[in-house]
């Protein structure tokens, strides 16, 4: 009775779950009997779900405030055609432009990444179940890199929008103008080139990936991140 009462609520909460609405019954089936071997339904679901929870996950992570800024790996710095002009700007007392101009990047990256999660999901769909058992046998990335490999030039098409805005909105194009003006009165001195839209969602995609890389590996070796059923079948 109890196990049918667990079964009931765990429908009842797999088809609030995005992209799980779906699952047939068979699935759910499958699910429910650990005994039974994992059939390619059940795979395909929780490859899916894995990669909806880690993505949600990363989101979360990277569009609080800080979520760039804040870590050490993940952090947008002055691009390397620039450390030129910000070294000599910090000499002569303008560093603060510098570090305006390095923080907008990364709070662009923040606000950017709170808008990536129904760009991921969609893809995330559309997994199909032929590749599924091999990303489940892969290594502790394999779904990550399969959908980065499948995806990216779609996601960066559609995420650069995003990026544009977000940086008009954190004023990274009056900063980088700023920075550029103070730094060409200099004589001899000139801003070189940088193409700041492609910079900043470049990052903000590598940092989405690599921290989807890094849930996705969670989700593998420990069983605490398996918050689902469907996760404990399937990673267990």
């Amino acid at each position: 009775m109890r196990r049918a009462a667990a079964a009931m609520l765990f429908i009842a909460l797999l088809a609030g779950l995005p992209g799980c609405a779906g699952v047939e019954m068979k699935v759910l089936e499958g699910i429910l009997d650990t005994e039974a071997p994992l059939n390619e339904a059940t795979v395909a679901a929780g490859l899916r779900e894995a990669l909806e929870v880690a993505t949600g996950r990363s989101v979360e992570q990277l569009s609080s405030v800080d979520g760039f800024l804040g870590d050490a790996m993940l952090r947008i710095m002055v691009p390397e055609q620039f450390e030129t002009a910000a070294s000599t700007l910090r000499d002569i007392g303008l560093g603060g432009y510098v570090d305006d101009f390095e923080t907008a990047m990364n709070r662009a990256a923040e606000k950017a990444s709170a808008e990536a999660r129904p760009v991921f999901w969609n893809e995330i769909r559309s997994l199909s179940i032929a590749d599924a058992f091999g990303i489940l046998n892969g290594g502790e990335r394999a779904a990550t890199d399969y959908f980065r490999g499948r995806t990216e030039a779609e996601l960066r098409a559609r995420f650069m929008p995003i990026v544009k805005e977000k940086m008009e909105e954190v004023g990274l194009y009056r900063l980088y103008g700023e920075l550029a003006d103070r730094y060409n009165a200099i004589p001899f001195m000139s801003t070189p080139a940088l193409d700041l839209d492609d910079y900043v969602a470049s990052h903000a995609l590598d940092g989405l990936f690599t921290v989807l890389g890094e849930q996705e590996a969670r989700i593998r070796r420990d069983p605490v991140a398996r918050t689902t059923e469907l996760l404990r079948r399937v990673f267990g």
